[in-house]
This record gives structure tokens, C-alpha cells and sequence, in this order.
């Protein structure tokens, strides 16, 4: 065998101290039940949705070579990760990051139990990445009309036109669809959101064959008291087991957040590996919560994820290391004796 990494060894370094929230023991045998209460009331299982690859990347303002993409997917594929975004097949006029998706689809290693979803903003997107090999996908709506028009550039009615041609046609293919609702706490040009409203677009995606929506605090100005007002209003129009969470951390509530939408029952929560992304149409909106951060709280908590966190610090590392940049993950951070990692 090779040499250790150094960052491993650090990492390894701190079993003594921190061995349960560190270690996962072995992942899940099977897709656990998305409701099982705990006597804390909290779900005795989450699944992470790791969005890194995705929406980390995908803001960054140098191109990220193809080869780094792929090697960052197949290292979160040896994590337990349960689900990873792989890419979004939008135009590269919007989002040129994203340009090489058919590349990154066709590279990557897939591992059995792994879900590898894609973005897809209508049926054109759709049909590509099927071709390159994708076998989920998801639609992306918004909760204001301001930021459909500056994200995707038409109506949330327009957009959820072309969302029903993906479904359709997924259907039809049998892909799973999931979707997302973009300023479900706040928007960079309308401020606040209406919950209803947030209620209202959850509702349409789910009639259309979505079968998880994930509720976005896209520009990360929520708090735990509108993370419970907004849950309470989609919960009455959608089944809980099909609602997820995508928080970012901008004011440094996303922990927060995500626990308060645990203990209202939701099992399902979107993160970012070293807390890369952020919005490129919201200004000062900082990246998405850490998995490593997340991972190490649900450890604590006792909560299962099937996830082995100092596998997940390696890949952050790497893809810091190849981005030279800081890790924005907090775990990391106090894990790695290095700050910048160069």
C-alpha cells in the first residue's frame, strides 16, 4: 500500500478524541426509511444529497479541468454518499463551468447504490443528458418571480411549462425527477418570500412527477424561525417524506436550519463537500453548508448517514488543494493543521 495522505493523518489523528462524530461504522444495508423517529423526535436516517461537483463548482470563476471534476466524483463515491450531483446540462453561454457535463457523465466511475443526478432546465438539456448517460435528473424553479427571470429567464409559470415536458418525457423513460425551488427564505431582488408562495411552486413540481422537492435558502438569509414557518406551509401541501432542505451559509444559520427542519420530521438534506458554491445571481451569497460540517453534527446528534466524514475531508481536500483555496468547512478547518491548503 501507499503512503498515507498527510491530511489523513491528521485527520486520523483525532479517533481519540473524536471518534463517533469522525467515523460512521458501516454504511446503511439498505435505502433506510425516510421517517423513523428517534426518541429525540429526530430521523434516525439522513440521506445526503452532495451538491458539490454541481453547484460548489459551478460558480467558480477559473474553468475547472474536466480530469479534476471527474477524480472529485469518484472520490465522493467512495464516501457512502447515497446521492452526488454530477453536473447541470444548461448552455454554456450561461454557465460556461458547466461546459464540459457530457465529459464529466461519460468519465466518472459509478458505484452500485449511488445516485448520479444531473440538472436539466427543459427538454433539450433533458434529452442531452440522457444521451451522455444520465439516470436521474432535476428541474430547477424559484419561489420569486424576479429570480426565474435573472436564473433562467422566464416566469415561474414559463418555467414550470418546460419543467412538465421534462417530466413527461421522464416518465415516459422512467428517470426519476427531483426538483428545486431556488429563494424558498428570501430573494436577492424581492427580499422576502412568501411561504404560500414557496407552498404554492412546491406543490406544482410534486404534480408534476417530482419525487423530492428541495427547498433552497439560495442566498442563505434564513433563520430557524422562517425555516419553520415556510416547512409548515409546504408540509401541508406536500408529503414530508418527499420535502429536502438545500441551505447555504451565508449569515451562518445553515446548521441551524437544517436541525430545525429534522426535527419537523425532514430526512433529507443538500450540502456542499469544503462549502464551495454560492449563487452567481445573488451577490454576497456565500457557498452551501460543508458536508463535512453537516455529517460531523449528525454524527453527534446519533444520527445515521452511512457516510465516512474524514473520507469526505480527503476529497475536500483535494478539491482545495486544486482550486488553491481555503476550505470553507469548519470540521476541516480544526481537523488539517494547514489553512490555506497549498
Amino acid at each position: 500500500m501507499g503512503t498515507v495522505p498527510s491530511a489523513l493523518k491528521h485527520c486520523l489523528s483525532y479517533q481519540h478524541l473524536l471518534k463517533d462524530q469522525l467515523w460512521i461504522a458501516e454504511p446503511p444495508a439498505a435505502a433506510q426509511p425516510a421517517q423513523e423517529p428517534q426518541a429525540s423526535g429526530l430521523p434516525e436516517y439522513i440521506k445526503i444529497v452532495e451538491v458539490g461537483p454541481r453547484d460548489g463548482l459551478q460558480n467558480e470563476k477559473v474553468i475547472v479541468p474536466t480530469d479534476i471534476k471527474i477524480e472529485l466524483i469518484n472520490q465522493l463515491s467512495k464516501t457512502g454518499l447515497p446521492a452526488i450531483e454530477v453536473t447541470s446540462f444548461v448552455s454554456s453561454k450561461w454557465v460556461p463551468q458547466m461546459a464540459d457535463h457530457k465529459e464529466v457523465m461519460r468519465g466518472i466511475e459509478r458505484h452500485p447504490g449511488v445516485q448520479y443526478p444531473v440538472l436539466t432546465p427543459n427538454l433539450q438539456g433533458f434529452h442531452s443528458a440522457i444521451a451522455a448517460g444520465a439516470t436521474e435528473v432535476s428541474v430547477f424553479g424559484a419561489a420569486s418571480e424576479s429570480f426565474s427571470k435573472m436564473n433562467i429567464n422566464c416566469s415561474i409559470e414559463e418555467s414550470l411549462e418546460r419543467f412538465e415536458e421534462v417530466t413527461k418525457s421522464a416518465r415516459n423513460m422512467n428517470i426519476p425527477v427531483r426538483g428545486y425551488v431556488s429563494c424558498a427564505l428570501g430573494c436577492p431582488y424581492e427580499g422576502n418570500v412568501v411561504p404560500d408562495k414557496v407552498a404554492e411552486v412546491s406543490k406544482r413540481l410534486y404534480s408534476l412527477g417530482c419525487y423530492e422537492i428541495s427547498l433552497g435558502d439560495t442566498i442563505g438569509v434564513g433563520t430557524p424561525g422562517s425555516m419553520k414557518k415556510m416547512l409548515e406551509a409546504v408540509m401541508k401541501e406536500i408529503p414530508l417524506s418527499a420535502l429536502a432542505v438545500h441551505c447555504h451559509d451565508t449569515y451562518g444559520q445553515a446548521l441551524a436550519n437544517i436541525l430545525t427542519a429534522m426535527q419537523m420530521g425532514v430526512a433529507v438534506v443538500d450540502s456542499s463537500v469544503a462549502g464551495l458554491g454560492g449563487c452567481p445571481y445573488a451577490k454576497g451569497a456565500t457557498g452551501n453548508v460543508a458536508t463535512e460540517d453537516v455529517i460531523y453534527m449528525l454524527n453527534g446528534l446519533g444520527i445515521n448517514t452511512g457516510v465516512n466524514l474524514c473520507a469526505v475531508m480527503e476529497a475536500g481536500n483535494f478539491i482545495c488543494t486544486a482550486l488553491n483555496k481555503k476550505t470553507n468547512s469548519k470540521v476541516a478547518q480544526a481537523s488539517f493543521s494547514t489553512g490555506t491548503i497549498n
